[in-house]
């Protein structure tokens, strides 16, 4: 009887909690599984996607990303866009890279094939004041880094479907996702409502329009193929050495099965002529 003050006490503290507690936060939308040419054990980039990617990199995005961990050459090795030497030449010569002379006195000088992508800000701080506040994240392992959370039953399902490639379903729905707010959304000033960015409030303005970046093969020119250009693009920056892994596991696999029957051969050749212990004790008896 003593304690019913307290547990009534306990109760009341309960409601006026559940009375004054913050309104839940937007749902979130989880973006759209998209097909990718490089999914599954067998799959492989596209070139032309790679390529049309790095355009929209080089005339939309290199303004404020920067893709530190990238080099010129890397345009041009197996499993990549699939540029020429003379292609990597010609646009490691377009940017300009600080560098010091013999003298050790500062200079700037055309790329190089062996140069990296330079940064569009010479430090973090200059990037987030020009920004509003955030630095815009580097692209080197955006699409590894980038994910979203598929919940139960669909992370078991992964395992077996090999599913992944959430990073570039992100980026991909993320370039897409901007639309007018709801009307009970608050926006703070100076951002955009995207509908699969995490709350929904992001400093990033739409970057893409229809039309914004000419294509010469013939692709459409919207927004939704730009985002699946850009996307690929970028994950193959985050793994480029993504169909060389998927080639070796795929030799090792045909290795491992072949010396698993070998060995069972082996091991029935050389145990052929042994009896168990049972079968000796008989033929002694």
């Amino acid at each position: 009887m003593k304690r019913q003050p307290k547990l009534l006490a306990l109760l009341a503290a309960g409601v006026l909690a559940a009375s004054v507690a913050p309104a839940p936060a937007a749902e979130q939308v989880p973006p759209p599984q998209l097909k990718w040419s490089f999914a599954g054990p067998f799959g492989t980039y596209d070139p032309a996607q790679l390529q049309r990617g790095f355009k929209i990199y080089r005339e939309v995005c290199s303004s404020c990303h920067s893709m530190n961990l990238v080099a010129f050459r890397n345009l041009a090795e197996p499993g990549g866009p699939g540029f020429s030497e003379a292609q990597v030449d010609e646009i490691a010569a377009e940017y300009r890279i600080k560098d010091i002379d013999d003298q050790g006195n500062p200079i700037e000088r055309p790329g190089q094939p062996a140069d990296r992508f330079p940064a569009p800000f010479p430090n973090a701080l200059e990037a987030k004041v020009a920004n509003g506040g955030v630095a815009p994240p580097d692209f080197s392992t955006l699409a590894k880094g980038r994910t979203y959370q598929r919940g139960f039953p669909w992370f078991v399902f992964d395992m077996f479907t090999q599913y992944q490639e959430q990073g570039p379903d992100y980026i991909a729905a993320l370039l897409q996702g901007y639309v007018s707010p709801p009307e009970d959304f608050k926006l703070p000033e100076g951002a955009s409502y995207n509908k699969y960015f995490p709350g929904h409030s992001i400093v990033m303005p739409s970057p893409l329009s229809d039309g914004q970046v000419t294509y010469d093969d013939g692709v459409p020119q919207t927004v939704e193929q730009y985002s699946r250009d850009a996307a690929a693009f970028l994950m193959w920056v985050a793994e480029p050495h993504l169909v060389a892994r998927k080639r070796i596991g795929f030799q090792v696999m045909i290795f491992l099965i072949v010396f698993a029957g070998l060995m069972y051969f082996t091991k029935k050749k050389v145990w052929h002529d042994a009896k168990e212990p049972g079968e000796a004790s008989k033929t002694t008896a």
